[in-house]
């Protein structure tokens, strides 16, 4: 099985398990929203449902940081709360996708339910269709006895370019009475040519926070989660724009260069490229959805082409080429082509 380089541009659940922030950090310019719905039924003749629905609003900043926060509507761990809030920071020191051996995260943040700080340490790494997650955790204790430690790990295998199974488990090292090794599982999907993923998951952890997600119950709860990434760019035409650069020969044929360019994050990865006449350049779409290559004059169209798919063209004239992709117009680039000496 070849499976194409994944982004981490949206916490997509093809990448962590349910319980899991896998080091996950937004990209700048980008800001995610994460709808968790868990319920559980109570036993007939009632057949009660009680829903915990949760979310995720968090936002990418210079240096692979992101702060943001979590939020529970219905939350059984303090007695005095009847939701959740907890507030975070995230950073991504190492990532195997820049040439790091592992995926690190740190997060720190603060719960309002329990009144005191919480922080994690997360590792992950992935060999092939597989990627293991571990974690540790450092939490205030709900009934104001001294600091819990939880720790825990899972792993995500994936099927497909779309499809994953997911799983974790997760404890407080000195769990009291009704508290329980917290554990979920997830069938886990990338919805084709969008940037937004589903997770079908069962858990007996009611929320996702640090302090939730640490503690297990006796309940089994249903539900899943959907993913929302909001590119800023796409609707104020800001974020960080790419530096000019000029195209490195490589070998693409017996008298040409190549230049690539990565399509990722809803963006080219070289917005302005100089190249010798002769060149070929390459545009590689590493992005979920489906791109084009179109010239502002119409002297090019590259058509669609899907994720994972690439598109080529030889610049024989000199001249300056701008373009444009049909379904994303913020999407701009420019290659400049000088005569050879």
């Amino acid at each position: 099985m070849v499976l194409s380089p994944e982004s981490l541009a949206s916490q997509s659940v093809l990448d962590r398990s349910p319980n899991l922030s896998g080091g996950w950090v937004a990209p700048l310019g980008v800001v995610q929203f994460d709808f968790v719905h868990r319920f559980d039924a109570s036993p007939a003749p009632e057949r009660k449902v009680t829903s915990f629905p949760s979310f995720v609003f968090a936002g990418g900043l210079p240096g692979h940081t992101t702060v943001g926060a979590f939020y529970s509507t219905n939350s059984t761990l303090v007695a005095r709360y009847p939701n959740e809030w907890e507030f975070f920071g995230r950073a991504a020191p190492l990532r195997q996708d820049n040439g790091g051996p592992i995926d690190l995260g740190v997060e720190a943040g603060y719960s309002l339910a329990a009144r005191g700080f919480v922080g994690e340490l997360s590792l992950a790494r992935r060999a092939g269709p597989v990627r293991l997650l571990a974690h540790g955790r450092l939490l205030t204790d709900p009934e104001d006895d001294p600091m819990d430690v939880a720790v825990g790990g899972g792993a995500v295998v994936r099927l497909g370019r779309w499809v994953a199974l997911a799983g974790d488990v997760a404890s407080v090292v000195d769990r009291t009475a009704g508290e329980e090794v917290a554990w979920s599982a997830g069938l886990q999907l990338g919805i084709p040519h969008t940037p937004h993923t589903l997770s079908l998951q069962a858990s007996n952890a009611m929320g996702i926070s640090l302090e939730s997600a640490s503690r297990g119950t006796r309940e089994t709860l249903y539900g899943f989660e959907f993913t929302i990434p909001i590119t800023l760019k796409r609707y104020f035409g800001g974020g960080r724009k790419p530096a000019a650069a000029t195209a490195v020969p490589q070998a693409a044929g017996p008298d040409t260069a190549l230049a690539v360019i990565h399509i990722k994050n809803l963006a080219y990865g070289t917005s302005s490229l100089t190249i010798m006449a002769g060149t070929t350049v390459e545009w590689v779409n590493d992005d979920p959805v489906a791109h084009t290559v179109v010239a502002t004059t119409g002297a090019f169209d590259s058509g669609l082409f899907e994720p994972g798919a690439s598109w080529r063209r030889i610049f024989t004239e000199p001249g300056t080429y701008e373009y444009t992709c049909q379904p994303h117009p913020f999407m701009k680039g420019t290659i400049t082509v000088v005569a050879r000496p």
